[in-house]
């Protein structure tokens, strides 16, 4: 049936993936081992503990795991595996306006195939953000996921009018295509890079399609007064 956004399932080829190593940078405060954001504002451990159980009451990947979210149910999250919370954080803490291939109510696994388009696509967002505040002086540290997968994604690169979804400044016509596929049981969606030239990134819709996530290096952006970053992994 012809979706609301002009495409249907049978127009958009789909893509056997069968890759290692695709890569996902989140930021350093959100991995497993670092010390809480809450550790700052805390006065002693009783009193962080208190801080965590007020988080944790409105802490939405916990929602989602007592399946209390409407946008994704208990039974598509993992658990059991190295990482887990990771691979189940982003598909249950969507952004507010959503991304490219997700609404607000459901996220995804946002990856790259080339590192050098993981980072360029976390530089363009950071970028935004102190546009908007007209600052460009800062420092952040963020963690690089591999992941690995094997099956079959809907796959943009091979459709020719695909221009409207991968509009720089519009996730407009991308979140309604994503809706229709998601709706209709796609796994998810291989694209062009809109940050970086000639760069791939992938949009897995299901978690436990999210194979072997391990960290790797980390990395450091620091910006001293303009829009473009210095990069220092360590």
């Amino acid at each position: 049936m012809q979706g609301e956004v002009g495409f249907n399932l049978i127009s958009i080829p789909t893509f056997l993936l069968r890759r290692y190593d695709l890569y996902r940078l989140i930021p350093s405060r959100f991995v497993e081992d670092e010390d809480s954001v809450l550790s700052p504002i805390s006065d002693n451990n009783n009193h962080l503990k208190d801080l965590f159980e007020i988080d944790n009451a409105t802490n939405q990947r916990l929602l989602a795991e007592s399946n209390r979210l409407s946008g994704i149910g208990v039974d598509e999250l993992v658990f059991g595996i190295p990482n887990f919370r990771v691979i189940n954080a982003p598909f249950t803490y969507p952004r507010p306006e959503g991304s490219r291939f997700n609404g607000p109510n459901r996220g995804a696994w946002y990856c790259s195939f080339e590192l050098d388009t993981a980072l360029a696509e976390v530089i363009f967002h950071k970028t935004v953000e102190y546009e908007e505040i007209n600052f460009f002086q800062d420092s952040v540290r963020y963690q690089l996921y591999l992941s690995d997968f094997s099956c079959e994604f809907h796959d943009l690169r091979q459709v020719e009018n695909r221009e409207k979804y991968l509009d720089p400044k519009s996730y407009v016509d991308s979140q309604l295509l994503a809706s229709q596929l998601l709706e209709q049981g796609s796994l998810g969606v291989i694209y062009p890079s809109v940050r970086k030239s000639d760069g791939t990134n992938l949009a897995c819709f299901r978690p436990a399609l999210v194979g072997d996530v391990r960290k790797t290096d980390r990395f450091e952006f620091t910006w001293v007064g303009n829009r473009d970053p210095k990069i220092l992994k360590y």
